[in-house]
């Protein structure tokens, strides 16, 4: 039966502004905190909310103005606070309620936001909801979770976990499944219950009320399940997002959401679109619908994966993908940009050249690249400095949950061979951007004096906060331009974007229109020195900015010479 939800277009609402300039949320630059890896202040070798307030005048400077706390929930951490136990408690690991409400003071006070993870397709098994719904059939909490007979001896269907195996769990005391999508330490909530959903709201006026502006929400549209609970077409197992994305009432419940909560604050609001193609996002994102403000689509990210493999990517399918995407938001929706978050590899090992030779200049250009796009940009921490991946060797090196579920599944039962999964891993486990963050040369990065909970980049004696923040031609006084550049200029931010070179294998050319306001950006993508003719019709006026090779350009060229991964932006 459908759930009681009402599917009203509704007046515009606090938060989400028709198209235009003026709205703090398309306007702002984000940065992404992963807590556990930020900064340790009691030398537990674990990241704390005191180390966030403690670097908040290092995020100033930088000149975010939003940041985006991962989970800050009481958690067993089966998957690092992505399994939350008390939505309305503080990881003991990372500092209690007191501290938080310093944090949340100490950014209003430097008139920055902070934007919270909201993870409400799933708990932690430890949650009092479980505890109470597992019990019995018949438990006034049962119907909060998704629990089924199985078929035949079996499972109750052929859906798999993302973290490998059956997403379904057998719990023996009542002989039922019970459904996650995740870990088995994750069963996932039963949104077509109103009861769940009426706590989930108060969850987030807890929250709101204690003055955070926002809330990045992890895996939402799957909130919703296929009715019946279908057996997944052979075709589809590869995938599963794309099935699990695409429930039947996503839509009413995003739209309940903002009707009882949302609308209520001026909030910013950002859904973690996993399974979403781009033109599928117009009716998440589209304000006259009243559901989120913007998606992050993993269609760039993804570009090269296969589940766990790492593939190949050209730069005419990079081109072609941030197209589809600028053409995903539609007219009146919006975008956000990223290159890497806690569940991707680092961005210059990815799409640049983490040698010690190009990281900087492919740095610099991938940064470019990301804060020049139709969409917010979200930093996520250590990129600005242009960590790397990690140089893992062996499984043991590993913490992430889904790596220790992929290895079992395909390494241990003799699928695949160690080698290949290791070889492929190294390049896409979510681990590569959870390595502490590279404060200064000093031992463990001076992340903390404690042991670490995951080892510390060796590289760090190089790549550190310490040596960039007063070097001007730093990775880190470039983001800084960056950001005082699309601050100061709206065609950057709200003008149109266009590939001018699309077919070109080695140059990323686009340009952003806004009115009269034209601007060029330029990207080389390769080791090599180009000569680069503009397109017909294309005149230089001026040199904005440029990353670093000492450019000089003429009023009125037409002609380009490019140094190795040089990005520069052009008035036209």
């Amino acid at each position: 039966m459908p759930p009681d939800t009402k599917n009203t277009i509704q007046k515009k609402t606090a938060g989400q502004s028709m198209p235009g300039e003026g709205t703090w949320w398309k306007e702002a630059v984000v940065y992404q905190i992963y807590p556990r890896s930020f900064k340790d202040t009691n030398d537990d070798g674990i990241g704390d909310l005191n180390g966030i307030t403690e670097k908040l005048d290092y995020l100033k400077t930088l000149g975010v103005n939003v940041i985006w706390l991962s989970p800050h929930f009481d958690s067993p951490n089966a998957d690092n606070g992505y399994d939350i136990r008390d939505y309305r408690k503080i990881m003991k690991e990372f500092g209690t309620m007191a501290d938080f409400d310093h944090l949340m003071a100490e950014v209003k006070k430097r008139n920055m936001r902070l934007i919270i993870d909201l993870v409400v397709n799933h708990t932690s098994d430890e949650h009092q909801w479980f505890v109470e719904s597992r019990k019995s059939k018949n438990n006034p909490y049962r119907d909060f979770y998704i629990w089924r007979d199985g078929h035949n001896g079996k499972t109750p269907n052929n859906y798999p976990s993302f973290f490998g195996g059956s997403a379904w769990t057998l719990d023996s005391k009542t002989g039922q499944y019970y459904l996650h999508y995740f870990s088995s330490k994750q069963p996932d909530l039963n949104w077509d219950n109103s009861n769940v959903r009426k706590d989930v709201y108060d969850i987030m006026r807890f929250w709101l009320d204690k003055g955070v502006s926002g809330f990045r929400m992890d895996v939402i549209p799957f909130i919703s399940k296929q009715p019946e609970l279908p057996k997944l077409p052979p075709a589809t197992l590869a995938h599963p997002e794309y099935v699990f994305a695409n429930g039947p009432y996503v839509h009413q419940y995003l739209q309940e959401m903002n009707s009882k909560v949302l609308s209520h604050y001026d909030t910013m609001t950002v859904g973690e679109a996993f399974g979403v193609t781009p033109e599928q996002a117009k009716k998440f994102t589209d304000p006259r619908r009243h559901e989120l403000n913007m998606l992050f689509n993993f269609d760039l990210v993804r570009l090269d994966r296969d589940d766990w493999r790492k593939t190949d990517w050209t730069l005419p399918q990079l081109k072609a993908t941030y197209t589809k995407i600028d053409n995903g938001s539609g007219e009146y929706g919006w975008n956000t940009s990223f290159l890497s978050n806690h569940d991707n590899p680092r961005a210059v090992s990815h799409f640049g050249d983490d040698s010690p030779r190009w990281r900087e200049a492919s740095a610099k250009a991938l940064a470019t690249m990301m804060m020049t796009q139709r969409a917010t940009p979200f930093i996520y921490q250590g990129d600005e400095l242009g960590m790397t991946n990690y140089p893992f060797k062996h499984i043991e090196d590993y913490e992430d949950v889904e790596i220790r579920g992929q290895w079992q599944e395909l390494v241990v039962s003799g699928k695949v061979p160690a080698q290949e999964f290791l070889k492929n891993i190294k390049q896409t486990s979510r681990d590569n951007a959870r390595t502490p963050m590279q404060w200064t040369s000093k031992a463990n990065a001076g992340f903390t004096a404690g042991n670490p909970w995951l080892s510390v980049n060796p590289n760090y004696v190089h790549i550190n906060a310490a040596a960039q923040e007063h070097n001007r031609d730093s990775v880190y006084n470039y983001y800084r331009s960056l950001i005082t550049l699309r601050s100061k200029t709206p065609a950057l931010i709200y003008g149109k974007y266009k590939d001018i070179d699309p077919a070109n294998n080695k140059v990323f050319a686009y340009t952003r229109t806004q009115d009269d306001q034209r601007y060029l950006i330029v990207i080389n993508f390769s080791e090599k020195q180009l000569n680069y003719s503009l397109p017909k019709g294309i005149k230089i006026n001026s040199l904005v900015l440029d990353s670093g090779s000492d450019h000089r350009v003429k009023e009125g060229a037409t002609q380009l010479v490019l140094q190795p991964w040089q990005a520069s932006i052009y008035k036209l």
